[in-house]
């Protein structure tokens, strides 16, 4: 069991995406979604500014199931995360939207398209790299109402800069023990960036 930590710089409720009974991480991040197998977790944490601060938890997921984007786009269970925009805003930024038609990826008009619904070819391609998504039925999903991790856990839990890390064995199992010891899996919380309304993401700003 691995436990992968990297830093949320952008909290719309769409990477990672707490809704629908599922906390799913399907784009974005993808060297975690190569690397991560069943059992491991993946974690968020704040940066300085308005994503929490440094050294708080934003998210925690378990990974339960790793599947392909066209298994995700089939799947009945996982149809409330394609985005419909004139539904819900948890709708609205449904991460569901990659699926293969004729040997080419088709990208749905979403957080990560262009404006007028064509392609973003930058989101597309980091998305895409690993096609597959992970999913996960226990999850902590904190948002706005983000939680400060112990003191003594912080350096050794928290990532510092871009990309993720593993954490070492030992605080990963204290770590693990200190979320499920306190909290209950659920949303705890709206996305920090929720209060804004819908809006795309080009990928580079």
């Amino acid at each position: 069991m691995k436990v992968y930590s990297y830093i949320v710089s952008r909290d719309f409720g769409f990477a990672p995406n707490p809704f629908g009974g599922f906390c799913t991480l399907s784009t974005c991040k993808p060297l975690i979604r190569k690397n991560a197998t069943l059992g491991d977790w993946v974690i968020g944490t704040g940066a300085k500014g308005k994503y929490g601060i440094p050294g708080t938890l934003l998210y925690a997921m378990r990974v339960d199931e790793k599947i392909s984007f066209d298994d995700y786009w089939t799947d009945p269970r996982f149809q409330f995360k394609k985005p419909i925009f004139n539904g819900s805003l948890k709708q609205c930024f449904g991460d569901n939207i990659y699926v293969q038609k004729e040997g080419k990826w088709n990208q749905s008009f979403s957080h990560h398209s262009n404006v007028d619904g064509s392609i973003n070819d930058h989101n597309l391609k980091r998305d895409t790299r690993w096609p597959n998504t992970l999913i996960s039925h226990r999850f902590y999903y904190f948002g706005e109402n983000y939680v400060e991790i112990p003191e003594n856990l912080k350096d050794d839990v928290c990532k510092k800069m871009q990309g993720h890390k593993i954490v070492a064995d030992k605080p990963a199992m204290a770590f693990l023990k200190w979320l499920e010891t306190n909290f209950t899996p659920a949303i705890h919380g709206d996305p920090l960036e929720f209060s804004k309304g819908f809006r795309h993401y080009d990928g580079i700003s």
